[in-house]
């Protein structure tokens, strides 16, 4: 599924197309030092300016990858109406990124919204799967709290374990964000540290392609202002 979006005025989605579309070098220089792999040569295909700032989900988050020759699998993974992905990029078909992006702490609060019956059982079964392989089985329920980390990670695991893919999981935390709830990166780092805590997730077997970036907006704005003077 393709979601056009419309340009974003503040917040996450705000940041995410100006990071994108604008300042993409900053997110690649962050992902590199994790990875150690020079990625002057990543391509952020979502959310783009010339497409409508679309984001992804379902099938077309793997074709938009070149990963459409896992769709079937993932249907039995997990039913429609999946991950919305606020932003996919690759390095010449070796790594794919997968990204959430967050501006401020109630962001990171969700539930599962499925109704239906036989929704609610796959994705309770591809949880549970997912919880036992990182060997994450104490702690809170994975359903509701954290749902939306709980389904990003079952993604991961889904790509790397089930399908053999060099994924990456990046989380982007924004702070300094004056346009919204402006969370410092303080506040983000006692937050996420209870969050794992409480997802039993503070070690665990996909821990080295799961990436958490912090992004200064200031730094952003500096660079654009940068920009601006050229």
């Amino acid at each position: 599924m393709r979601i056009p979006q419309p340009q974003g005025e503040k917040g996450s989605l705000k940041w995410t197309q100006v990071l994108i579309n604008e300042n993409s070098e900053i997110l690649n220089r962050e992902i590199q030092n994790h990875i150690k792999e020079d990625l002057s040569l990543a391509e952020w295909v979502s959310p783009k300016k010339e497409d409508e700032f679309a984001e992804y989900r379902d099938e077309d988050f793997l074709k938009i990858l070149g990963l459409e020759r896992h769709k079937t699998r993932l249907s039995e993974f997990w039913p429609r109406r999946g991950p919305q992905w606020d932003a996919l990029g690759k390095l010449q078909n070796k790594y794919h990124f997968i990204v959430e992006a967050k501006a401020n702490i109630p962001e990171i609060i969700s539930s599962c919204m499925a109704t239906s019956k036989k929704s609610k059982t796959k994705i309770e079964n591809s949880i549970t799967n997912t919880k036992q392989f990182l060997n994450a089985t104490s702690g809170t329920s994975w359903i509701t709290g954290f749902y939306q980390y709980a389904n990003r990670i079952s993604h991961l695991y889904f790509l790397r374990e089930l399908c053999q893919v060099n994924a990456y999981l990046i989380f982007v935390y924004f702070f300094n964000d004056s346009t919204h709830i402006s969370t410092s990166h303080g506040q983000w780092d006692g937050a996420l540290n209870l969050q794992k805590h409480l997802m039993s997730l503070n070690r665990h077997k996909l821990q080295k392609y799961v990436i958490d970036i912090f992004i200064d907006i200031n730094e952003i704005q500096i660079e654009q202002n940068a920009q601006a003077d050229l």
